[in-house]
């Protein structure tokens, strides 16, 4: 028994880190960051569904419990599994928006090599990944049909959302500690209320699956 789950642990193939951005991520990185995807690729080829994990962390860190946990989760699940490592404070708003809709375009951008289907990639993200994730499900576009980029020529579009617990509203019941390193303590209140994503919802947002527990104290 135990060799043969030796054997089938060594059948895994190792988890490869690539990053987002052929250059200097667009906007620059303020900390010197390098914003990463990372992949979990199946030994096989078959065609499968996508999910992008976000990690949370109030938009200063990037929580290691809810990135290759949640990955292995959804690839033992049968999904082609990512985790996004974005840019976080000190760089501000549209860094970690530019990076999550960069990772979208990467996944769609090469589906038939990754064995995904491009109509089939969901976005999921905790806490302040949650308001990332939720971030790309109103702010979108069709990507840029004359760029020499062929990731940028992709849709940026998920199409599906999970929030989990995610950050949501920049009002005053919403977690003012990611908006404050999202924005900046002195964002305009233009700036703020376009970022409260619950104002934001229009006709193409994604389907979205949402969860949050009864007694959570930080993201109310």
């Amino acid at each position: 028994g135990g060799a043969g789950a030796q054997e089938k642990k060594a059948e895994v193939p190792a988890a490869e880190v690539m990053p987002l951005w052929p250059g200097e991520p667009l906007g620059g990185t303020k900390d010197g960051f390098i914003p990463t995807l990372t992949r979990y690729p199946h030994a096989d080829d078959a065609v499968r569904g996508a999910v992008i994990v976000v990690p949370g962390g109030g938009y200063a860190g990037r929580a290691d419990h809810e990135r290759e946990p949640i990955a292995r989760f959804f690839e033992a699940a049968g999904l082609q599994t990512f985790v996004l490592d974005y840019r976080v404070s000190p760089n501000r708003h549209p860094a970690p928006l530019s990076d999550a809709q960069r990772a979208i375009r990467m996944v769609r951008s090469r589906a038939k090599e990754w064995h995904v289907n491009p109509d089939k990639i969901a976005i999921l993200g905790f806490s302040a990944g949650g308001h990332l994730t939720a971030s790309t499900g109103v702010f979108f576009d069709g990507g840029d049909p004359q760029s020499e980029d062929a990731v940028a020529r992709c849709s940026s579009r998920p199409d599906a959302l999970v929030l989990c617990y995610a950050v949501i509203s920049s009002g005053p019941k919403g977690h003012q500690g990611s908006i404050d390193n999202l924005l900046g303590a002195n964002a305009s209140a233009a700036d703020r209320e376009q970022m409260s994503l619950d104002k934001q919802v229009k006709a193409d947002t994604p389907p979205t699956f949402l969860w949050s527990t009864a007694d959570d104290a930080a993201v109310p």
